[in-house]
């Protein structure tokens, strides 16, 4: 492992925020973390980073950034929307020379592999690492998993979320916290809970805690079906999900054909199960009988 020294002396997180005026915005669902042991625990739970490209998301004042590039990593290049944090990031950015990106924009708005191209890192080993803004946590997650191309283009996810959250991708079927995450992520990831960490470890302090997840993409997936199809299979089932699936999947688009009933009975589940009592590989089997009812108009 490289440890990796700034070229000059940064100075503490909290002068950094104070100088810069960076007061976390509830807005941008910000809650900075300063704990330095715990932002380099973050960045260790990735793996090596040796010769590797990190991808992280909302750096805010730096915090993770800095333990990403004392822990190896060949490049950061950070996406942030807060305009705010540029100030802060550069003077990092000057500290390791060559060695941090910043991108100003919109994490659900980003094309990654244009830019990871923009930068010449498009067949490099890249990872995510990211201490997420809680109000775009999921839908960036669900973005990243829905894509049409797979393998995807990151070799691992390793991203904080709310616990309640966090629990969510990695519940098993019949547990309370099951659901269309935890379908749409363990449908083409190996899923790993990592740690817990205190809402007294950020400023300002969130009235929850926070949990760091692991996602390592899977070469096949554990069923085949097209990203649409089962995201829109998962939304029914789930979005009604005291229902049984005879029920709850009416909602479905069989404007072109196919019914209920006959995407079941293909992928051979009750009428009367409900979404919970399935597994991910049922799911996956629903989703693409509800694609072939889609495309042959039955």
């Amino acid at each position: 492992m490289t440890i990796s020294k700034p070229s000059t002396q940064l100075p503490p997180l909290r002068d950094v925020i104070s100088r810069h005026g960076l007061r976390a915005r509830k807005s941008m669902g910000q809650n900075f973390l300063l704990d330095l042991n715990l932002t380099r625990r973050i960045a260790r739970a990735a793996g090596p980073l040796d010769k590797t490209t990190v991808l992280e998301v909302g750096p805010g004042p730096g915090g993770l950034t800095r333990a990403l590039m004392e822990e190896g990593a060949d490049i950061v290049i950070g996406v942030e929307t807060d305009t705010r944090a540029i100030a802060a990031l550069t003077e990092l950015q000057a500290a390791y020379p060559g060695r941090l990106s910043i991108v100003c924009n919109d994490a659900l708005k980003v094309d990654e592999l244009a830019l990871l191209a923009q930068f010449g890192r498009a067949s490099v080993d890249v990872k995510v690492v990211a201490n997420l803004p809680y109000n775009i946590a999921t839908p960036l997650l669900v973005k990243w998993l829905l894509k049409t191309t797979w393998p995807p283009w990151f070799r691992n996810l390793t991203l904080m979320f709310q616990k309640e959250v966090a629990q969510r991708i990695v519940a098993i079927p019949g547990t309370k916290a099951y659901g269309r995450l935890s379908i749409l992520a363990q449908w083409r990831c190996d899923v790993t809970s990592h740690f817990d960490v205190p809402a007294s470890a950020f400023v300002p302090r969130p009235k929850v805690t926070s949990s760091v997840i692991g996602l390592v993409p899977r070469k096949e997936p554990r069923g085949l079906a097209h990203p649409q199809d089962m995201e829109a299979v998962t939304a029914a089932a789930f979005g009604q999900r005291r229902k049984m699936l005879r029920g709850s999947l009416k909602s479905l688009d069989f404007q072109h054909g196919g019914s209920v009933e006959q995407i079941l009975s293909i992928a051979d589940i009750p009428p009367t199960a409900r979404a919970e009592e399935l597994s991910v590989a049922q799911f996956c089997n629903l989703a693409s009988a509800y694609g072939e009812g889609k495309a042959n108009g039955k």
